[in-house]
């Protein structure tokens, strides 16, 4: 919750949901994070002067109830068998999958999941290619199955390489060093 508005309890929320319409709808029952109790959304629109929804609860009378809500996170009961279309999960459904390539061999697991314009990238870590990004795209995955703990990916595609190991630091060449204005002046004055 970001704010509150006007002093009947109203609020305003960063939106977290790619459906507002529905996830707002009044009636609708939301829960403080970590909390139990029913905030059932009485009315809802969304801001016209930026970003975010406008929420009223039936449970929140007036702006000191509302304020109690400032920073926190309101959640939903979600039922991923009723409120997604085959082939979508959330996010946290995706979280601790592991990742192979088509071959069978284990590539890493999902440890983060982020949106870059209307993809969802997926950052892969823990195998020999250490962290790698995998944009959530048809060219790239071949089984997409988080709930059965699975998803194949074409390595070829990725294009991934092993990091390479550092040597030892006696291996490395080592740049010039650079003089100073006090060693130059010390150099001109030998040379004279």
């Amino acid at each position: 919750m970001r704010g509150v508005h006007g002093l009947r309890g109203a609020v305003r929320v960063e939106v977290l949901t790619d459906q507002p319409e529905q996830r707002y709808a009044a009636g609708s029952v939301l829960h403080r994070e970590g909390s139990d109790e029913p905030l059932t959304i009485a009315s809802a629109e969304p801001v016209a002067d930026g970003p975010g929804w406008r929420l009223r609860f039936r449970e929140v009378a007036d702006r000191s109830a509302a304020d109690t809500l400032r920073g926190a996170y309101l959640e939903a009961v979600a039922f991923p068998e009723r409120d997604l279309a085959r082939g979508e999960y959330y996010w946290h459904e995706v979280l601790g999958t592991t990742v192979r390539d088509v071959d069978g061999a284990e590539l890493g697991t999902v440890r983060d999941v982020y949106r870059v314009a209307e993809t969802e990238v997926f950052e892969v870590t823990g195998g020999p290619f250490g962290t790698f990004e995998l944009p959530a795209v048809r060219a790239f995955i071949r089984v997409f199955a988080p709930r059965r703990g699975e998803i194949v990916v074409d390595a070829d595609a990725l294009d991934l390489r092993a990091p390479r190991e550092r040597g030892p630091a006696a291996e490395r060449p080592r740049a010039p060093r650079r003089r100073t204005s006090k060693a130059k002046a010390a150099q001109a004055k030998r040379e004279t």
